[in-house]
C-alpha cells in the first residue's frame, strides 16, 4: 500500500462515497473464496440431504446469488451496480470437513465487483451456518478473500 491512499476518504479525513463519472466503463470480473469448517456430523447430515431445513448447498447458493445483488445496500459505500453474472458454487469437502465456496462477479461498469464476489461468499457461508446451527454451533467460517479481479485501470489482480 506504500504510496497509495485510501480511496474512502476525502483530504480532511471524512468517508465518502469514490466519484467514478470519469473512469471509462469496462467489463470487469472478480472471483473470491471462502469456507465453513463444521463436525464430521454435521458434514455428513449436509452431504448426504438430511438436514431439516432442507437443502442446504442449494439454498446457500441462492442467498449467495441474493447477497451479491443487495450489496450496495449493506456495505455503506459501495456503488450499486447493473450486475450481470453471478455464480457461487458450493463444493463438500472432506478434508476440512466442510464447504468449499467460490462466487463469480461480472458487471460492465466503471467500477469492480470485488465486494459483490466477497459477500457472494460471506452470505453463502452464513446460510450454511444458519441451516446447520442446530446440530453444530461450532462451524467457523474463515478464508473469504479475493482471488482474482479484472478489468477497469488496476488491471488483473491474481492471488498466488
Amino acid at each position: 500500500m506504500k504510496g497509495k491512499d485510501l480511496t474512502h476518504f476525502d483530504a480532511q479525513g471524512q468517508a465518502h462515497m469514490v466519484d467514478v463519472s470519469d473512469k471509462a466503463v469496462t467489463s470487469r470480473v472478480a472471483v473470491a473464496e471462502g469456507w465453513i469448517r463444521m463436525a464430521r456430523a454435521t458434514f455428513d447430515i449436509i452431504g448426504e440431504g438430511r438436514a431439516k431445513k432442507g437443502d442446504v448447498l442449494g439454498i446457500a447458493r441462492l442467498a449467495g446469488i441474493m447477497g451479491a445483488k443487495k450489496t450496495a445496500d449493506l456495505i455503506p459505500l459501495c456503488h450499486p451496480l447493473p450486475i450481470t453474472k453471478v455464480a457461487v458454487e458450493l463444493t463438500l469437502d472432506p478434508d476440512l470437513p466442510g464447504v468449499r465456496i467460490e462466487a463469480t462477479v461480472k458487471t460492465t461498469g466503471q467500477t469492480g465487483v470485488e465486494m459483490e464476489a466477497l459477500t457472494a461468499v460471506s452470505t453463502a457461508a452464513l446460510t450454511v451456518y444458519d441451516m446447520a446451527k442446530a446440530v453444530d454451533k461450532a462451524m467457523e467460517i474463515g478464508g473469504i478473500r479475493v482471488i482474482l479481479k479484472d478489468g477497469g485501470k488496476s488491471g488483473r489482480y491474481q492471488a498466488e
